[in-house]
């Protein structure tokens, strides 16, 4: 029975069945500060919804805020992890809520940061083993995002360390590993052939460039999906971006036939 419940809160993290996803983080109120107005919010999360979003990333307390009727077409899932850019390690993650909590919300899944190569790395790791069994137990699923920052990363875009990355959230008991996307971005591939769960890549051009060709690119190498939260908050027109990026995602996009990986690097060239 808990088996069949998580695979049906999987289900309901993409809304055309297609087992692809675009998620919208939202947690970065913790992290950074008020992304939008605080009358503002409500509005924002329609917007994402009417876009096409397949699902919302925020903490506990925002998810206790919403109106009732703003998710009935978008899933929700509860990030358990947190820390502020004012700490004195910003790479350190601590949890600061359970998968208990989460399903007392209505919560379809939950998700935990984890930063290799941080000075807190043995202990992100085992919170994020100790997440997992409770999902196992309550049939929750689980998406580790799992980024390589600290002071013993030489190049964050490199496949092979991303790969890396990807198995470790695997090996851990993850459902799903969002993660960033390699350099040059044809790259994205390999890590997406080493790894045994499904990739969902992380935030958006490095260079600032058109999202929806990036994201399409993204895609093209295998990714089942796209978690994009500042680049879709701070647009004028989130739900129209939203849109197109879903069409990306769910394979209608109206894209010309090899605007999806035709040498995108040189879009990206140069970018640490």
């Amino acid at each position: 029975m808990l088996k069949t419940g998580k695979q049906l809160r999987l289900r309901r993290l993409s809304l055309a069945g297609d087992d692809r996803h675009l998620l919208i983080p939202l947690d970065h109120s913790v992290s950074d500060g008020p992304i939008v107005p605080a009358d503002k919010w409500d509005d924002l999360l329609r917007a994402l919804v009417a876009g096409g979003a397949d699902g919302i990333i925020v903490h506990k307390g925002r998810a206790r805020s919403f109106a009732p009727d703003i998710l009935k077409s978008c899933a929700l899932v509860v990030h358990l992890s947190a820390s502020t850019a004012r700490s004195a390690d910003v790479h350190a993650k601590v949890l600061v809520a359970d998968v208990e909590e989460a399903l007392t919300l209505g919560a379809d899944a939950v998700s935990v940061h984890v930063n290799i190569g941080s000075d807190t790395e043995a202990q992100q790791l085992a919170d994020l083993g100790a997440v997992a069994r409770s999902c196992d137990a309550w049939g929750m699923p689980l998406i580790a995002m799992v980024y390589p920052r600290g002071p013993r990363i030489e190049d964050p875009r490199d496949p092979a360390l991303l790969s890396h990355l990807a198995n470790v959230a695997a090996d851990l008991g993850a459902d799903m590993v969002k993660t960033s996307v390699a350099l040059p971005i044809e790259r994205m591939a390999e890590v997406v052939a080493n790894s045994p769960i499904p990739v969902l890549a992380a935030g958006g051009p490095p260079d600032g460039s058109d999202l929806v060709e990036y994201g399409a690119a993204v895609m093209a190498t295998g990714c089942r999906g796209l978690a994009i939260g500042r680049r879709i908050f701070s647009h004028p027109a989130p739900a129209a971006l939203v849109s197109r990026l879903s069409a990306v995602v769910h394979g209608n996009d109206g894209l010309p036939g090899d605007m999806h990986m035709a040498d995108y690097s040189t879009i990206v060239a140069g970018v640490a």
